[in-house]
């Protein structure tokens, strides 16, 4: 009988250790199979602009910003046993510091604004590989002609490949303040304005106001930096452009075209409606204030007014309008940031997994509620955060239409050219026949000579 009993119970101990072994393999299998893929694997991330590690106050709101710590907690949550470290860096002189990294390997992925420079040296990883064997991503989560405008050649294709994709969005429009068009009793700007309608307007409201008695001026516009892409806009209104190519043997600067022609005399025209000292920059110092006296702002960005107006209260007052258009609906610059892996990275499946969730709602999220970028993905129209400041949705519409490239030649000596001549022009140093004529000819002469 004892022996009955004890061979049950020795049955018994055998059968729970069996159990108790099977659990515990299972334990560890599922352990190693969250951790092991993963395991030991590390990337470091370059990113341009504000960015800080830690948390930080933001100088327009006040209201406290997170860091880019979030970013590295969620996607080492994500991808267990990885660790991502990040270099951060201002824009000054990230092209220069951006070659240097890429020479020496020192990350894996690049926020790279200046792709259609980097990808004909061979140091960037095709991309369309990685989204081919993806069946989880898709290329449809980016608004409208994000892709295709940071398409660049590789150094053995004559046909423009995805290297990087959309990661911050950016745009360019009009801006205007529709308290001053309520004071003058001129109607608001049009969605999409001609220079006709801007010169008309701009023309009735310099002067004394007739409410405030204060001066008002009827429009501004940059004179130096960006002049040469307002000015290349006003081309594109009037179905121009800056010029044709994307590989530098094959490119053709229009820059002395009636377009171009005609789109500088209107902008020293508007001269007499601006305040002084537009070619350094001045005279908007009140614009974005309670005491704002321009009416009208060219060549506007998102940075310099969604967040700004908000945090002043001014939201209600600010409207925006689209950049001129060519007759198919094109037209403005087209900018922001793509992300991209670089060739020599040890571990191109994370920095691929990087990748997608750099452009998954929880990273653009961050950078739009966060910092006040912009974020490249169509599902930030529905967001509550987005809809709470409508100012952005015109913003949205503005990244679905440029024309203009920045890169390459927005980059490079041949805007810069265009750029001082249209000073020379404003100033009355040339006329703006011979300023074009000697931008389209120093401009011709840099590409053959470089």
């Amino acid at each position: 009988m004892k022996r009955g009993i004890f061979k049950k119970r020795v049955s018994f101990l055998l059968m729970a250790m069996v159990i108790i072994s099977i659990v515990l393999a299972g334990c560890s299998s599922s352990s190693s199979k969250k951790t092991g893929e993963w395991a030991g694997q590390k990337i470091t991330v370059m990113m341009i602009g504000d960015f800080a590690m830690d948390d930080k106050t933001d100088p327009i709101t006040g209201e406290s910003a997170k860091g880019v710590k979030v970013l590295k907690e969620e996607f080492e949550k994500q991808h267990p046993g990885a660790t991502v470290d990040f270099v951060l860096m201002p824009w000054e002189g990230y092209t220069e510091k951006t070659q240097a990294m890429l020479t020496s390997g020192e990350a894996d992925v690049y926020q790279m604004p200046g792709v259609a420079d980097f990808a004909p040296q061979g140091v960037l990883e095709p991309l369309q590989p990685w989204i081919d064997k993806d069946s989880e991503f898709s290329l449809d989560i980016f608004i409208e002609n994000q892709v295709d405008g940071w398409k660049a050649l590789g150094p053995d294709s004559n046909e423009l490949e995805i290297w990087g994709l959309p990661f911050l969005g950016d745009a360019r429009f009009i801006t205007y303040d529709k308290e001053l068009f309520d004071q003058w009793g001129v109607e608001y700007l049009s969605d999409y304005p001609t220079m006709e309608e801007i010169a008309e307007k701009a023309k009735q409201m310099t002067g004394k106001n007739p409410v405030t008695g204060e001066q008002n001026y009827g429009i501004w516009f940059r004179g130096d930096w960006s002049s040469a892409f307002t000015l290349v806009d006003l081309a594109e209104g009037q179905n121009g452009r800056w010029g044709t190519g994307f590989a530098w043997d094959e490119v053709k600067f229009e820059f002395n075209s009636p377009e171009m022609l005609n789109g500088l005399n209107w902008l020293l025209d508007m001269q007499n409606y601006a305040p002084e000292g537009l070619v350094s920059n001045q005279g908007n110092e009140k614009w974005l204030t309670k005491d704002n006296n321009i009416a009208i702002m060219l060549n506007q960005g998102p940075g310099d007014t969604v967040k700004p107006a908000y945090a002043q209260g001014l939201g209600d007052r600010i409207g925006i309008a689209q950049e001129f258009k060519n007759a198919d609906g094109q037209g403005g610059l087209f900018a922001g940031s793509p992300i991209a892996i670089a060739k020599d990275s040890k571990n191109k499946e994370l920095a691929w997994e990087w990748l997608k969730f750099a452009t998954s709602d929880f990273t653009q999220k961050y950078v739009y509620e966060e910092l006040g970028l912009v974020p490249a993905v169509k599902s930030a129209l529905e967001w509550d955060s987005v809809k709470e400041q409508p100012l952005m949705l015109p913003v949205f519409e503005a990244m679905k239409t440029p024309m203009t490239p920045r890169y390459p030649w927005g980059s490079s000596q041949p805007r810069f050219i265009l750029t001082s001549e249209i000073e020379a022009a404003l100033t009355g140093q040339r006329s703006a026949e011979d300023a074009l004529e000697k931008a389209q000819k120093e401009s011709t002469e840099w590409v053959e000579n470089r």
